[in-house]
């Protein structure tokens, strides 16, 4: 059972509309919704205050910011340490490189997506990593390439 109320086919267009353009001003979007606007502004407030909408971002050229690599590192932890993961995902979200931090099932256990300035950074934030007690072993896996989708799927609409 979801601990969201039960959305309707106005909270999925704006879900929709938004997710596509986050920049769309409320006027707009009423406007493609087909609502008034104090209407869909309510309805907005009331999708971000009931946690549907986590927020808007911008997406950012790395490039512009000083950053010159983007890594994957996976981690397999010491027998017993999967306790260790909420610890060090804290410990992960709060260094500025870092991304997002993926608890895994399988052969790994973690997975930390990172931004370097450049090989040096990489170098330095891999070894503070593997002198971790809890820390079995590190893999890095360069990203040359990368394809983002802010939208995401909507499984609770009946086929």
């Amino acid at each position: 059972m979801s601990k969201y109320r039960a959305l309707d086919r106005i909270d999925f267009e704006i879900l929709d509309a938004l997710q596509n353009n986050a920049r769309l001003s409320n006027k707009e979007l009423a406007a493609r919704i087909g609502l008034a606007p104090s209407s869909c502004l309510a309805r907005v407030r009331r999708l971000t205050d009931d946690g549907v909408i986590e927020g808007f971002f911008a997406r950012v050229n790395a490039q512009a910011l000083g950053i010159g690599l983007e890594a994957m590192l996976t981690l397999r932890l010491n027998d017993n340490s999967r306790r260790f993961f909420a610890e060090l995902a804290g410990q992960m979200m709060a260094r500025e490189e870092v991304l997002s931090v993926f608890e895994l099932s399988g052969a790994w256990d973690v997975q930390i997506h990172i931004l370097c300035r450049d090989v040096a950074h990489l170098h330095r934030f891999v070894n503070s990593l593997s002198e971790k007690p809890e820390v079995a072993q590190v893999v890095t896996s360069l990203v040359f390439q990368a394809f983002h989708s802010a939208a995401r799927p909507n499984y609770t609409r009946v086929p």
